[in-house]
C-alpha cells in the first residue's frame, strides 16, 4: 500500500475502535470529580509507560531513519514542544489543579487492574515482538486522537472526554491543557510514520503490521472499558 492506503486502514481501525460499544459506553458515564480524577491519573500512568515503549521500538528498529523519528517524537512528548516546555507530562499535572489533583497525586498514582494488564501487554509487543509491530502498536492508538477523521463521532479521544468534563464540571478549554494540546499534537504523529508504512510495510509485513494495530485498538478497548467499570463505582 501507499501512505493514503496505510491512512486508509489505520483510520478505519480507528473509527471501529472509537465507536465501539466500550467507547460509547465510556463516553456516556457522567464526569464527576472523582471519575475525573481517576481518568487523569490512569491516563499519566498510560504516557508515562508509552515512554519506555516507545524506547524498546526504537532499540529494535534497525533502520537509523526511523529512530530519528522516535527520538523527534519523543523529544515532543518528554522534553519541549510547542504545547510545553517541560513535555507532555507537565500538561496532565497542569491539568490536574483543576479537578484537586496535586503533582504527587499524579506521580504517584496506583493502576487500576485493567490498566496493569494492558500496559504490560503493550510493553511486551513492543519489546519482544518484530519492531515493525511494536511501533504499529504505539502508532495506532495516536490515531483514536485525530479529530479529522472522527469528526463525526464527535472528535477523538481528547475532544470527547474534554467536552464532557466541560459540560459537567463547569471548566473551560484553558483549564484542559492536556486535552487541548492531544487534540493538535497527535495529527502530526499520525502523519510522521505514514511514510515508513509505506516503506516498510511491503509484502507479508503489511498483514503483520495491520494484525498488530488491530491488537493494539482491542487493549484500548480494554483499557477504556476498566476505566469505565471503575468510574462506575465512584460517585
Amino acid at each position: 500500500m501507499d501512505m493514503n492506503g496505510w491512512a486508509a486502514a489505520f483510520g478505519a481501525l480507528a473509527r471501529r475502535a472509537m465507536s465501539s460499544p466500550e467507547l460509547e459506553r465510556y463516553f456516556s458515564i457522567p464526569i464527576t470529580k472523582p471519575r475525573a480524577q481517576l481518568i487523569l491519573q490512569q491516563l499519566s500512568l498510560y504516557v508515562r509507560h508509552r515512554r519506555d515503549c516507545w524506547a524498546y521500538v526504537s532499540g529494535n528498529a534497525p533502520v537509523l531513519a526511523v529512530k530519528q523519528k522516535i527520538l523527534g517524537h519523543e523529544y515532543e512528548e518528554m522534553i519541549r514542544d510547542q504545547h510545553s516546555e517541560h513535555g507532555h507530562l507537565d500538561l496532565i499535572i497542569r491539568q490536574g489543579k483543576c479537578i484537586g489533583l496535586s503533582a504527587d497525586d499524579i506521580l504517584n498514582a496506583k493502576p487500576i487492574a485493567s490498566t496493569t494488564a494492558t500496559l504490560y501487554a503493550w510493553g511486551w509487543m513492543c519489546k519482544k515482538k518484530h519492531w515493525l509491530e511494536g511501533l504499529a502498536a504505539m502508532s495506532m492508538t495516536e490515531w483514536n486522537q485525530d479529530d479529522r477523521l472522527l469528526g463525526d463521532l464527535g472528535g477523538g479521544h481528547a475532544a470527547r472526554m474534554g467536552n464532557l468534563w466541560i459540560k459537567y464540571l463547569g471548566i473551560t478549554w484553558d483549564d484542559l491543557p492536556n486535552w487541548q494540546a492531544h487534540r493538535e499534537a497527535d495529527k502530526g504523529h499520525v502523519d510522521m510514520f505514514l511514510p515508513v508504512w509505506a516503506e516498510y510495510g511491503k509484502g507479508d509485513k503489511e498483514k503483520m503490521i495491520l494484525q498488530a494495530a488491530q491488537e493494539s485498538e482491542e487493549l484500548y478497548r480494554v483499557y477504556q472499558a476498566g476505566l469505565a467499570d471503575a468510574m462506575e463505582r465512584l460517585s
